[in-house]
């Protein structure tokens, strides 16, 4: 048995399904070139904010979306589809606007997914789409985080989705994840870490312990973490030292250094006059602030990253690189995953050579997230028996 080219691929598209028709054909020409880039057997598409902010009146152009992305001439070898979509926003204490569609190439014949009602894996062949609110659906689990983890804060359609895959003989989990963002800028750098960071911390453990509870499978987990740099660290590292002001009763802080006005924040505003601070070539520096993986190393890991941030970026197409004054550049997309799973990538002698973990579109709007990809090698099993 070979080795086969796996794709993961996390993408927040609400701003793709609440902005013009031209960012859906650029996200769409992006999505094909990676795909084309990659040569992959097995595809997974994690999507997060399906049909938008304003998804009661979008969803039905995000359906449509999806059909034209699979229905379309750069994937048509890939012969098989399986779909899930949570679009039914009228079920509250269940929506997660979460979606997830597998793709499998004609070459891969040996591709089985878990029924988890049956508690075995079952074949799977042509296009299939699940839609609705998914309680019926047999091949995926899904969950709402509960209401009252946060009762200060406003009912939220964040939560996680789930399927297992039995591919060339290697089961393992693929979970679709939306955790909290920072409701304001101000008390994000109240403290460190963020009370934000500190939410989607207990809800992540919440995950990783109902991944546990069941069967406990090999698992990559990717999605919006909403991971955020430690804004207040961050700060202080700069040396920038700020002065509150009230104008008409809304908060602005303001960081100085030398006299010269380098940031200006408000609940939604991150208005930095430094540019460079968060250009590519300052990712190492910027990564010293993302602090919110850490307490999960001993059960989760990724692969070293060597891109730039990937959120908030312009919804403007002809600035396409440049971010948006609302928050500060963070990794909020990401692909994680458990110990266990982290053989089934193959290695070289020389070490990870036919892993890649990247952005897409980094010349090209996609809305205000830039999708991210891992792209592995599958070790065959019998490799890991003759050891």
């Amino acid at each position: 048995m070979e080795s086969l080219g796996v794709l993961l691929i996390t993408a927040n598209i609400g701003s793709v399904c609440d902005e013009p028709e031209e960012i859906e054909k650029l996200w769409l020409q992006e999505f094909y070139k990676t795909v084309q880039d990659h040569q992959s057997a097995f595809i997974a598409l994690h999507l997060q904010e399906f049909g938008g902010k304003n998804y009661q009146e979008n969803m039905g152009c995000a359906e449509n979306f999806i059909r034209r992305l699979i229905q379309s001439e750069e994937m048509s070898q890939y012969n098989c589809v399986q779909s899930f979509i949570d679009k039914d926003f009228t079920q509250a204490e269940r929506f997660t606007a979460l979606a997830s569609v597998y793709f499998i190439h004609s070459c891969l014949h040996n591709a089985r997914i878990y029924d988890f009602q049956e508690k075995s894996f079952v074949s799977v062949s042509g296009s299939t789409m699940w839609m609705g609110s998914l309680e019926d659906c047999p091949t995926v689990h899904k969950e709402r985080f509960p209401q009252d983890f946060w009762l200060e804060f406003a009912w939220t359609r964040k939560g996680f989705m789930r399927t297992r895959w039995l591919v060339n003989d290697q089961t393992f989990d693929l979970v679709n994840l939306h955790l909290f963002h920072d409701a304001s800028n101000l008390v994000s750098g109240d403290c460190s870490p963020s009370v934000y960071s500190a939410n989607r911390r207990r809800a992540l453990y919440h995950v990783l312990t109902r991944l546990k509870d069941d069967d406990n499978a090999p698992f990559f987990l990717f999605g919006d973490f909403n991971f955020r740099l430690d804004l207040k660290s961050l700060i202080q590292a700069q040396g920038w030292t700020s002065s509150d002001t009230r104008d008409l009763d809304v908060q602005t802080a303001v960081y100085e250094q030398n006299g010269e006005v380098q940031l200006v924040m408000k609940c939604k505003q991150f208005e930095h006059q430094n540019a460079k601070v968060f250009q590519d070539e300052n990712e190492h520096m910027l990564l010293r602030f993302d602090h919110e993986p850490m307490p999960f190393l001993n059960e989760l890991t990724e692969v070293q990253i060597s891109f730039p941030p990937t959120y908030p970026f312009s919804e403007n197409v002809t600035k396409p690189s440049e971010f948006m004054g609302t928050r500060c550049p963070a990794w909020c997309d990401r692909v994680f995953m458990s110990h266990t799973a982290r053989p089934l990538l193959q290695k070289s002698k020389l070490g990870e050579a036919f892993v890649q973990y990247g952005r897409i579109g980094g010349d090209v709007c996609m809305g205000d997230h830039k999708p991210v990809f891992l792209h592995f090698e599958m070790e065959p099993k019998f490799d890991h028996l003759e050891n």
